[in-house]
């Protein structure tokens, strides 16, 4: 297996997928983190525009866009990214990939097969996947949850039996929810959601702080009932 350019203390991680393929990964640094991924000849990834770090040689970068993302025009009004950057490894021997995080960030991994396959996330979370994972965007169209900024208006859906890496700033914390119970917390501070959970955005304070530009608004988890 090929070595990056420098060594590690880390013990690296083994994805196996559905397929029984085996990617080796390592999750490095601290409060600025990097994934460093194992690639195989003719394996590939998908990450998000502007995150590789560094690759070996065989490695082999083509941009795309996802035909599936209903909202492109609206990512593009609001400066996000519309494509994907695809990581191919093209020669004869392993690879490696180093995809960083946009910010002081942590890396979450994340296997959407133990999460029924889905996950919603906020518009930025998606950094890059392995195996079977579609990431599209699309607009919250209830009135009731439209708030006067991208992380209000947009989501972002990531599908598939794959694994998934998503960013997450400051301390994270896994939530998990029963069947009806309620988690209040502020919008920006959520990372992702299974698919199970309805979100629900509501505003907290009197009206006249709207008016004055100081909007408080509290998005309210619950689970639909009869699912997990």
């Amino acid at each position: 297996m090929a070595a990056p350019f420098f060594s590690t203390p880390f013990q690296p991680f083994v994805y196996q997928s559905p397929q029984d393929a085996v990617t080796p990964f390592q999750i490095l640094g601290g409060e600025a983190q990097i994934v460093q991924i194992m690639l195989k000849p003719q394996e590939r990834i998908i990450s998000k525009p502007g995150s590789m770090c560094y690759m070996s040689g065989s490695i082999q970068m083509e941009n795309v866009y996802a035909t599936e993302n209903e909202a492109g025009v609206w990512q593009w009004l609001f400066g996000k990214t519309i494509t994907s950057i695809v990581l191919h490894n093209t020669g004869t021997t392993d690879g490696f990939v180093g995809i960083a995080a946009p910010s002081l960030a942590r890396i979450l991994p994340i296997d959407l097969a133990k999460f029924g396959g889905e996950i919603l996330c906020q518009p930025d979370a998606f950094l890059c996947s392995i195996n079977d994972v579609k990431v599209s965007n699309s607009i919250d169209q209830r009135p009731r949850n439209l708030v006067a900024n991208a992380e209000g208006f947009l989501r972002q859906k990531i599908s598939g039996q794959g694994l998934a890496f998503v960013v997450g700033g400051g301390s994270v914390v896994q939530k998990n929810l029963e069947v009806g119970e309620v988690l209040a917390v502020d919008v920006p501070s959520i990372v992702a959601v299974s698919s199970t959970v309805n979100v629900q955005i509501k505003y907290n304070g009197p009206m006249r702080r709207v008016v004055f530009g100081e909007l408080v608004d509290v998005t309210t988890w619950h689970l639909r009932a009869g699912e997990r």
